[in-house]
């Protein structure tokens, strides 16, 4: 069947429809996973010995693809694990972004912080967000303009406006070199909050900030599909989003600073970012 490409800014209709193929995706992609935890992963690595894709991965993105592929055919798809694919009768203003399952070595390790992360860019802008930790059957979503929500119920952050009473998380890299860089600023960081986390799931901690369990996150070394989701979802939430500049965040930035918009100045200022330049 031949299928017409869509034009023009989608509806809020439009919208929404598509946020029910992301939230159908995220739901049979974590249905793998914990049907096969325990199993034989099939473990290997890709950049470094800490950068691990499992059996698992690979099996929940074919399935993210399946559910995007029969709902919009045209519209390309770029997954951590199978990297950009363009749809039959391919429209470039469309493309999803899919982690299969962020928070990788937490999943092999039998660690229950991990979760599927599923957006949709329309015009390089995103659009629908979705991040769902199925262990806690915990479903976060925004689409663009709509709000944010957790299981179907408004969230919003924290009002928190100082440093020393905030909760912070944060993430290490897999190269050594960054996790070196990323532990001086944790030792900036440590001393001026009330605690600082580490939860091994980017998307996750992002959407913490969202529903008020964080004040703030940062991170060094992201790729786009570890936070299209979930930095959609902190923004509708009423959060801010900035790479190390303070400049508003892109997906092609790899540094992330996520707060609840009152602590962001002054985290920036704490992180310095002096060993990145």
């Amino acid at each position: 069947m031949t299928t017409t490409p869509e034009a023009g800014a989608p509806s809020a209709a439009e919208l929404n429809r598509y946020l029910q193929t992301a939230v159908q995706a995220a739901h049979e992609a974590a249905r793998i996973q914990l049907a096969e935890r325990g199993t034989d992963m099939q473990i290997e690595t890709k950049t470094t010995d800490t950068d691990l894709v499992t059996r698992v991965d690979r099996l929940c993105e074919e399935r993210v693809r399946e559910v995007i592929a029969a709902a919009h055919p045209s519209h390309q798809v770029l997954g951590e694990e199978g990297g950009a694919v363009a749809g039959a009768e391919s429209d470039p203003r469309f493309r999803w972004i899919v982690d299969p399952i962020d928070g990788t070595v937490n999943y092999a390790h039998g660690y229950p912080m991990f979760c599927v992360s599923v957006a949709l860019e329309v015009d390089g802008e995103v659009l629908v967000g979705v991040v769902y930790d199925g262990v806690r059957d915990e479903l976060f979503s925004a689409v663009a303009g709509q709000g944010a929500h957790l299981n179907g119920r408004r969230i919003a952050v924290t009002t928190e406006a100082d440093l020393q009473r905030a909760l912070c998380c944060t993430g290490f890299a897999y190269e050594v070199e960054d996790r070196l860089r990323n532990l001086e600023l944790f030792g900036r960081v440590l001393p001026a909050v009330q605690g600082v986390r580490r939860g091994g799931s980017a998307a996750l901690d992002v959407c913490y900030v969202a529903c008020g369990r964080l004040d703030a996150f940062w991170e060094l070394t992201l790729r786009p599909w570890d936070m299209a989701a979930s930095t959609l979802i902190l923004r509708e939430a009423g959060g801010s989003t900035s790479g190390a500049n303070g400049a508003p965040h892109r997906l092609s930035d790899p540094v992330l600073v996520a707060t609840n918009g009152h602590l962001h100045g002054k985290l920036l200022d704490l992180l310095g970012f002096v060993s990145l330049a």
